[in-house]
């Protein structure tokens, strides 16, 4: 009987003690730096479909509220917008589907006043580590690209049109 009542202490005792000793912490110990990292900026985001039938997923995504905004369907490419929300559908052009960032664009494909150059995009990414699979000739202005791919595979395209 003592021995069950010890037990019933010890695991209700148990039930209130913290379950980490927030002195010793080391993730709340760690002081918040005073200055925020800043934002890299990437202009219009987007997602890029390689598709099969551009008639066919035209109709697709018109089901779902998006408009053709622009491009050529008897080039085998559409930029489809919802709202804020864009897509390309690209028949032939692409192997696999890719984000999009457009910098020097907002979501209407209009030039933004002032940008990041896809080029300085370049620079950073490239400083922090990350891999590219193409890249945007240094020695140049104005539009040009690169591509990195991210830990899954997913190509992401980085597209300056001005």
């Amino acid at each position: 009987m003592i021995g069950k009542f010890l037990l019933l202490l010890s695991l209700g005792c148990l039930a209130f003690m913290p379950l980490k000793n927030q002195e010793t912490d080391p993730v709340q110990q760690q002081p918040r730096p005073n200055q925020k990292e800043q934002r890299m900026e990437l202009g219009n985001f987007s997602i890029s479909l390689a598709v099969k039938d551009i008639e066919a997923s035209k109709s697709f995504y018109e089901k779902f509220g998006f408009k053709v905004f622009g491009g050529n369907a008897a080039q085998k490419w559409l930029i489809m917008k919802n709202g804020d929300h864009v897509i390309g559908l690209f028949q032939g052009m692409f192997e696999k589907n890719m984000l999009t960032f457009n910098p020097g664009w907002d979501s209407n494909a209009q030039n933004l006043a002032s940008f990041t150059d896809v080029r300085e995009l370049q620079r950073q990414l490239k400083a922090k580590g990350v891999k590219l699979l193409t890249e945007a000739d240094e020695k140049t202005t104005g539009p040009a690209s690169f591509i990195a791919v991210d830990p899954d595979g997913n190509p992401i395209l980085v597209d300056q049109h001005r």
